[in-house]
């Protein structure tokens, strides 16, 4: 938090690949840390998209990185070797001035509600509105680049037929805040994991531009958790052609 810095040439790079990888993608809604960096690779995604060029994006401060206090802008090997000498260890080692592990968890939690309780809420007036809502469009934009297959999201969504998404909300934000997240998501949640994905894989930290997708399911007017499905974690595929295309 306390180093805005803005992106490097890579960083704006690995953007451009993600928006051109996520480019027919239809996104309902936009979030993003406040910091520099977010804020950039933000743009650099929704500047590709075919449908979410013009869209308004929310910065939120409770998306930012980790606070590391005396730590900030320093290297890894130098937050280890402090951990190291007061007896602990990274992750859970709290520099001086620094977030606690907690107090990160509870800044995702509170930004996780906020959302939830925004799209139902939308999703209420939607129905209101026009009781045909929108057609599978957004599943279709994302089942063309994500492994949906109806197996799978029939399953998830099996009390009520053929799933239906009433929002598609791409979140830009940081490495250890996602952990964070994410772990959140596990442990509190019960998040479910594809076949291939171990509960390590879910707590590292997501490399740049890594893609991230989760399917929420909420009991309409029933107050209960929501269930959330884990599609993939920390998809680097865009990277990938992002090289080939550099080095031709």
């Amino acid at each position: 938090q306390g180093v805005d810095e803005p992106l490097s040439e890579t960083g704006f790079k690995q953007a451009s690949a993600a928006g051109i990888f996520l480019k027919n993608v239809k996104f309902t809604h936009a979030f993003s840390s406040d910091l520099t960096r977010t804020k950039q690779t933000m743009h650099g995604i929704l500047e590709k998209s075919n449908f979410c060029k013009d869209m308004a994006v929310t910065y939120d401060s409770r998306l930012r990185e980790r606070k590391y206090g005396d730590a900030e802008g320093r290297a890894l090997s130098e937050l280890r070797a402090m951990a190291k000498a007061a007896g602990e260890e990274c992750p859970v080692f709290t520099p001086p001035g620094g977030e606690t592990l907690d107090q990160v968890k509870m800044r995702g939690k509170e930004f996780f509600e906020f959302l939830c309780q925004l799209i139902l809420k939308e999703g209420d007036l939607q129905e209101q509105i026009s009781q045909g809502a929108p057609s599978n469009s957004l599943e279709t934009s994302l089942a063309e680049m994500f492994p949906l297959g109806k197996n799978q999201a029939s399953k998830f969504n099996s009390d009520s037929g053929a799933p239906r998404l009433v929002a598609s909300v791409l979140v830009v934000s940081h490495g250890a805040y996602m952990r964070s997240l994410f772990g959140y998501f596990l442990s509190d949640l019960k998040c479910s994991l594809p076949a291939a994905l171990s509960k390590s894989e879910l707590m590292s930290v997501s490399p740049n531009t890594g893609i991230n997708v989760f399917i929420i399911n909420f009991e309409k007017g029933r107050e209960v958790k929501p269930t959330i499905q884990c599609v993939c974690m920390n998809l680097l595929d865009h990277l990938n052609g992002a090289t080939e295309t550099h080095s031709n």
